[in-house]
């Protein structure tokens, strides 16, 4: 069997099996990854719980439909704008086509929510978008770890059995070098379902956000507008 440099930690992995290695590999390049849609995923829904939350809050007080459009879009990145452009946009779609006042009037509630819908889903997928890497993070990499160490024991084994001697000096290095990409999985794994979790209810609270500003656009348009005198958002 190989010995191990006396470096500690960092001598024990460099003088593990290549197998070993590979998986510490595996998990670091993992957690990094994670790591990196972590930081991001917190910047980007904080950022749009505070758009959403004052959005909503500035639409809901607007005196008119057209004031509240103006208001949401000045954040031009704001999911409520978005969502909003693409309710103005069926609505005025809808205006321009070759029917009755009346039959508009019978189909315009049922568009909107359509077109709403829409928007409120699209931008709860890009949203959510690589928090499935996390989950995944989260589920195999102690089960990766695990099997690091199965490897790296079966390799210690192999190797006393070739140097026929079980002492404890022989088998220890060996172990411990297997036992270390359990531990890696599970370092992996802790921080990643935690902020899975965390993540998910910081979503929600966006997607209750959207889909009361929806219901808040559909309301004013049903009770404000007239056709020939529709919604016009400026800019």
């Amino acid at each position: 069997m190989r010995m191990i440099p006396e470096s500690g930690f960092w001598g024990m992995i460099l003088g593990a099996t290549a197998g070993v290695q590979a998986v510490l590999a595996l998990l670091l390049l993992m957690s990094l990854w994670s790591w990196g849609i972590i930081v991001h995923k917190l910047i980007t829904y904080r950022r749009a719980a505070r758009q959403s939350s004052a959005g909503y809050a500035a639409f809901s007080e607007a005196k008119d439909l057209v004031s509240g459009l103006r208001a949401i879009g000045d954040e031009e990145d704001s999911p409520l704008a978005r969502i909003g452009s693409a309710g103005v946009g069926s609505f005025r779609k809808l205006e321009q086509a070759d029917m009755s006042p009346a039959h508009k009037r019978k189909l315009v509630s049922d568009t909107l929510r359509r077109a709403l819908r829409r928007a409120v889903s699209s931008e709860l997928k890009q949203l959510s978008r690589s928090l499935s890497f996390l989950a995944t993070c989260a589920n195999a990499a102690p089960f990766i770890g695990l099997f690091g160490t199965v490897w790296g024991i079966m390799h210690a084994f192999h190797s006393i059995g070739l140097s026929q001697s079980a002492a404890l000096a022989t088998v220890a290095p060996g172990i411990s070098e297997a036992l270390v990409t359990t531990a890696i999985g599970l370092v992996v794994a802790i921080p990643a379902t935690i902020a899975y979790n965390y993540l998910l209810a910081m979503l929600g609270e966006v997607e209750t956000e959207l889909v009361n500003f929806a219901g808040a656009f559909l309301n004013r348009v049903e009770r404000e507008v007239t056709w020939g005198h529709g919604a016009r958002k400026d800019g």
